[in-house]
């Protein structure tokens, strides 16, 4: 369902302001537009429902501008994946509408060392980034990890850079939590070497971007290692989580929000946090209110109009593999896209040398995996392009309407829309009245209705059912 994008592109006014993008709620605070700035009066921080957003004075936020209406990635005159992939891997041996270009897919884990047993999935992120600094392809990866102080920073995670397996260790693990480049940008253009970039589609697309104006980055960037999307959360997931484990978020030194045991399946997350004391305390995602990703609590508002799950500008990009039997094997296993020449010697060396254990899949194998983030991401966006929209307007690859969905489908599209709409402000309502429970009890709510639409469960499920507006959703 492709638009006509260079139609598009030139009925569109050249310059576009940082202003404009997060007005429009496109806005998910990758930090590029600050990144190109020499400004220290303009600097990226956590707005009051706890996402990224460019802050600095005025003059700035609002004036238009050509060239970072070229390097934001939701930006409608930016380059979109499907350019981006076109100029990086022409020689791709493979295409797909929904994973791109790329050389091979595979599944799998790490069996060296302990990479598996310290990663959230199979361990191939780490793994991956450590052998590039093995080989001598980077000297440095840049990635997230924890904040040593995180009430002093204000802020759980962030990004920083490794040139080391110790260092890089520290990096690994799920954060779904918001962050922003500004800072790793301005320290690779300082200090020469070889780099490379992990990071979620978005992220990797504005990498992109960035070098495609800027010759330094562009020589430094050696590699980027995307991570597949469901969606970003809000820093206020992490404090809902506090909340309802009895913790106040002040007193959070680390989250780890897939908490990992072998004895249980992959895809049954569990949170923990580690108090500033040392004590912990954990709970199942499913035990709660926010805890069903599909709803869409806390979602960053821009995750609505973005079309790329499988990171497709990226050399090589990992994700879970949510499909049986993978999906209830505990330790945990990675679905692998491949699209560097260079990057595919290193995977093959590593199965022969039976350091990594993968095993080529097709297109199809991996779209399962994440069958539920493509409906979001491409179905969804369409039924979402339709609605009436004031101001700018999002250039994306695939054709505005409902395309003969169900009403169920429709139905979960718009619930899941308003859910992250109001999980933000209802929280900051909460949080300015000092009560968790007027949160909990919306929540609580909001997530019987999903499900009763989305999987037919409870009384809301029947009377649903019963309106020809319950179905079967998979996971998001």
């Amino acid at each position: 369902m492709p638009c006509n994008s260079s139609d598009q592109k030139n009925r569109l006014a050249p310059g576009i302001a940082p202003k404009d993008i997060a007005g429009s709620g496109f806005c998910i605070g990758c930090g590029s537009c600050v990144a190109r700035s020499a400004r220290p009066d303009v600097h990226m921080a956590l707005d009051r429902y706890g996402q990224m957003k460019p802050a600095g004075p005025k003059t700035w936020l609002q004036g238009g501008d050509e060239e970072f209406a070229r390097i934001c990635p939701f930006s409608p005159v930016a380059q979109d994946e499907d350019e981006l992939a076109a100029e990086y891997f022409a020689g791709a041996k493979n295409r797909d509408p929904l994973l791109g270009r790329f050389e091979a897919a595979f599944v799998g884990h790490v069996e060296e060392g302990e990479y598996r047993s310290n990663g959230s999935s199979g361990g191939m992120v780490t793994w991956m980034a450590a052998e590039l600094l093995r080989l001598g392809l980077v000297d440095c990866v840049a990635h997230v990890k924890e904040s040593d102080d995180p009430q002093s920073e204000g802020r759980l995670f962030h990004y920083s850079l490794s040139r080391n397996l110790q260092e890089l260790q520290a990096g690994a693990k799920s954060r779904y939590y918001p962050v922003e480049l500004s800072g790793v940008l301005h320290s690779i253009r300082e200090a020469p070497g070889r780099y490379a970039v992990v990071g979620i589609p978005c992220f990797i697309k504005a990498v992109r971007l960035a070098c495609a104006g800027d010759p330094v980055l562009k020589e430094r960037i050696a590699f980027t290692l995307g991570l597949f999307c469901g969606h970003m959360k809000s820093a206020r997931m992490a404090e809902s989580f506090a909340w309802q484990m009895g913790q106040d978020i002040r007193k959070v030194k680390r989250l780890d929000y897939r908490k990992k045991t072998q004895d249980r399946p992959a895809n049954w997350y569990r949170a923990q946090l580690t108090l500033e004391n040392g004590e912990t305390c954990a709970q199942d995602w499913w035990h709660l209110v926010d805890g069903d990703w599909g709803a869409g609590f806390f979602q960053n508002s821009a995750c609505n109009f973005c079309d790329d799950v499988v990171a497709e500008t990226a050399d090589i990009a990992f994700g879970d593999a949510w499909k049986e039997p993978y999906s209830s094997d505990g330790r945990g296993t990675n679905v692998v896209i491949v699209r560097s020449n260079a990057l595919l010697d290193a995977i093959h060396a590593g199965i022969a040398e039976k350091r990594i254990a993968l095993s080529s899949v097709d297109s199809d194998f991996v779209i399962a995996t994440q069958a539920a983030g493509f409906r979001q991401r491409r179905e969804g966006l369409a039924f979402r392009l339709s609605w009436p929209r004031m101001g700018m307007r999002p250039r994306k690859r695939v054709r505005a309407g409902s395309h003969g969905l169900s009403l169920q489908r429709m139905a979960v599209y718009i619930m899941r829309y308003w859910i992250s709409f109001w999980s933000h402000r209802v929280f900051a309502i909460a949080v300015l009245l000092h009560s968790p429970r007027l949160y909990i009890l919306w929540a609580r709510a909001a997530l019987a209705c999903y499900q009763g639409v989305a999987h037919s469960r409870g009384p809301i499920g029947r009377i649903a059912q019963s309106l020809g507006l319950a179905g079967s959703e998979g996971r998001t």
